[in-house]
């Protein structure tokens, strides 16, 4: 018995992105905002944005950056790495971002959960997860954009 489909929104692809990390910053006030004022002082979108803490108390900052302003970005944060005292600026020019939409996702369990096992079918590995409300968004290898969007298209429900 196949179990029913979870009805969702719609699906969201966003290409031609590129990732940044920014890590191992010491963990303290103020440090996303002095990054992320300067990325927009420069007129850089940020369409995904990634904060954890890891076991050293150090801070790592993913976000993407449209893949033209690549370059400009790292300029920025060449800039700003010294102030925050960052590690490492990584970077990947080709990724993406495949994103799963629909009304009160936070109250609706399941939802995370067959999403990134459909992805894991296709053998999409996911770079970075970012939820909101309404919204469920994995970065992914840019290669992998259509599997994505197939697997996703074939596990849940769509308008």
């Amino acid at each position: 018995m196949q179990r029913q489909k979870i009805k969702i929104g719609g699906i969201i692809q966003k290409r031609n992105l590129a990732k940044i990390g920014v890590m191992s910053i010491p963990n303290r006030p103020g440090v996303a905002g002095a990054i992320f004022s300067a990325l927009g002082a420069k007129g850089i979108n940020i369409p995904f944005i990634v904060h954890t803490i890891d076991l050293n108390d150090l801070d790592n900052i993913v976000l993407c950056v449209a893949q033209q302003d690549l370059a400009a970005a790292l300029e920025v944060l060449d800039t700003v790495r010294e102030t925050v005292g960052a590690k490492e600026i990584a970077y990947d020019r080709e990724v993406g971002i495949v994103s799963l939409f629909g009304p009160h996702f936070g109250e609706r369990p399941g939802i995370a959960g067959i999403m990134f096992s459909a992805l894991a079918s296709a053998g999409v590995n996911i770079l970075a997860i970012s939820t909101s409300i309404s919204s469920t968004s994995c970065l992914i290898d840019a290669n992998d954009m259509d599997e994505a969007v197939q697997a996703l298209e074939e596990a849940f429900e769509l308008p």
